[in-house]
């Protein structure tokens, strides 16, 4: 899915949804459940709320209502989504992928807070990153860049230095806004205009460089 065929990099920062596991059926259910209770066409909200906090999401689609009642709300929707884990799996080759960055610089940068990525994580089968950026850790959800800055500082490296997997056009966004290369993972991800695009994660391959760095080899 891409002409680009290996990039460098000092550091990883991993979404989780959509990047590393896959939760649509969850998203899906929950979103669509939300949408029915306020009167929105469910297609148009699912076009929305991938890769956003769920306030966030939620000041969108309804603008007029105020922030106190989405961040109200958002607390019901992570609980109901924190204990549904119906459906969630690995995105193909999530696995291996994590398997082959131990003990290589990476983090997870997720719009999920704490209990539903670890929960998340966990129904997927995956091992967590040693370093994780949550809903608790920034003031704003992406598509603003916070995440993926703090998760390069705490890491130690220049955003420059980092490369971003990602699914969603805010997550995309995010990344490129925080100066970092992002390779956009699926069919979400093409119209977005990430620096790589894959079709899944069995389409990289990672390779330990000299002093530390990552080389990533697509296709």
């Amino acid at each position: 899915m891409t002409a680009v065929t290996e990039l460098t990099a000092r550091a990883l920062l991993l979404d989780m949804d959509g990047t590393l596991v896959n939760s649509d059926a969850v998203v899906e259910r929950c979103w669509r459940d939300w949408a029915a209770r306020h009167g929105l066409d469910g297609d148009e909200v699912m076009e929305v709320v991938h890769g956003r906090q769920g306030y966030a999401s939620m000041a969108l689609l309804l603008p007029d209502r105020p922030m106190a009642e989405n961040h109200a709300e958002n607390r019901e929707m992570l609980a109901r989504e924190t204990a549904d884990m119906d459906g969630v799996v690995p995105v193909p080759g999530a696995p291996a992928f994590l398997a082959s960055l131990a003990g290589l610089p990476h983090a997870l940068v997720t719009s999920a807070d704490v209990p539903l990525s670890t929960n998340r994580m966990a129904a997927a089968g995956l091992p967590m990153p040693p370093v994780r950026i949550t809903a608790e850790s920034v003031a704003a959800s992406k598509p603003d860049p916070e995440g993926f800055l703090k998760g390069a500082a705490e890491l130690g490296f220049d955003p420059a230095d980092c490369v971003v997997f990602e699914d969603s056009g805010a997550g995309i966004e995010a990344g490129l806004a925080a100066g970092m290369r992002v390779v956009g993972v699926g069919s979400r991800a093409v119209a977005y205009g990430p620096t790589v695009c894959v079709g899944d994660l069995t389409e990289v391959r990672v390779v330990a460089g000299a002093g530390g760095g990552v080389r990533l080899v697509f296709g």
